[in-house]
């Protein structure tokens, strides 16, 4: 979990950071939607896993720019940001209406990626326990499906004194809307380290790299 930390008086954010850390501490979340008819139809022809293929791309969306992968060190008041952060997903249990974190690294090959998530998947439905371990993952950020609903909207709240910096990112069923299949994401992120703009870019990036991705 290698990171490097950023010096508060030369952060590009510096006035916005001090602001939304110290007098205003809040979140910044939006819901939108993104066309992933063609990743559906790739994950059909190739027989992968649709939820896996995304999140791939989502991670390696996170992963392209570094004001996604921010964190905050209380013990030392430290603003850092680590070299690589990994998707925290979750495995559903049918029979007891729970889930199970499921701990999946990030690898920037596809392959390996999507071998190792899926084993994780596997191995996690094998146990009925919550399993979180936030302090032994603190380079990882939260990933959940919700297959159950095609929703508009999705807040999730953080008290306001906590600066907890990594995205926290929820997506719905896709639905077909005008022939094309379009999936709602909901992104959240610290005020501290992001702006609308840098939200809004999220889903921008996660389109362009779910288009590319068909195009392998």
């Amino acid at each position: 979990m290698g990171h490097k930390v950023i010096d508060k008086e030369k952060y590009y954010r510096k006035g916005v950071f001090r602001h939304f850390s110290e007098d205003c501490k809040c979140s910044v979340s939006m819901s939108a939607r993104i066309d992933v008819t063609v990743l559906a139809e790739y994950s059909k022809k190739k027989g992968t896993k649709f939820y896996l293929d995304f999140l791939y791309l989502l991670s390696k969306t996170l992963n392209s720019r570094d004001d996604y992968k921010m964190g905050y060190l209380w013990q030392t008041d430290e603003l850092i940001c680590y070299d690589v952060i990994n998707p925290t997903q979750y495995v559903f249990h049918e029979d007891t209406e729970t889930c199970t974190v499921v701990y999946t690294k990030y690898y920037e090959e596809y392959e390996t990626f999507y071998k190792n998530a899926l084993n994780d998947l596997e191995q996690a439905k094998k146990t009925r326990e919550y399993g979180l371990d936030a302090q032994a993952h603190p380079n990882w950020f939260d990933a959940s499906y919700i297959p159950w609903l095609s929703y508009d909207s999705l807040n999730i709240e953080l008290p306001d004194g906590y600066l907890f910096f990594a995205p926290i990112i929820n997506w719905g069923k896709y639905r077909e809307e005008n022939g094309r299949l379009m999936m709602p994401v909901t992104v959240r992120m610290n005020h501290a380290v992001a702006d609308g703009y840098l939200v809004a870019n999220v889903f921008r990036l996660l389109q362009r790299e779910t288009d590319k991705f068909v195009l392998r």
